[in-house]
């Protein structure tokens, strides 16, 4: 099952989790969209510099720390996504809070796990 993903938090630099998880998750035949503070190419996919109206996302997968997250709170919430997945170091109750409130699932795990294991 094919499931939009939008990675938070993009690197273009390989050892980066965030930048394993695009190629892992382009890897496993997922639509992938990708955001960073940088732009650029990861395993074909664009990262985008700027927070865009995508459509259909059913997976937020988050690669920033609790501080760097508030800023997207409300665009995360407004693409309505089937859940947001915590990655580890992004821990973040009062986002947990909020995503509730929303009626916005949310695990707290590894997407490269999650992959892994056939659980995603």
């Amino acid at each position: 099952m094919n499931k939009k993903t939008l990675v938070i938090g993009a690197s273009l630099k390989p050892e980066r989790y965030s930048n394993i998880a695009i190629n892992r998750l382009k890897g496993n035949n997922h639509d992938v969209k990708a955001f960073g503070l940088k732009s650029g190419t990861v395993a074909g996919i664009e990262i985008d510099t700027e927070l865009m109206p995508y459509k259909g996302i059913d997976t937020v997968t988050l690669y920033l720390n609790p501080q760097r997250q508030k800023p997207y709170y409300d665009y995360i919430m407004e693409l309505k996504p089937n859940r947001v997945i915590f990655n580890p170091g992004t821990e973040n109750p009062e986002f947990y809070n909020l995503l509730n409130q929303n009626n916005i699932n949310y695990e707290v795990a590894c997407t490269l796990v999650l992959l892994g294991t056939g659980q995603y």
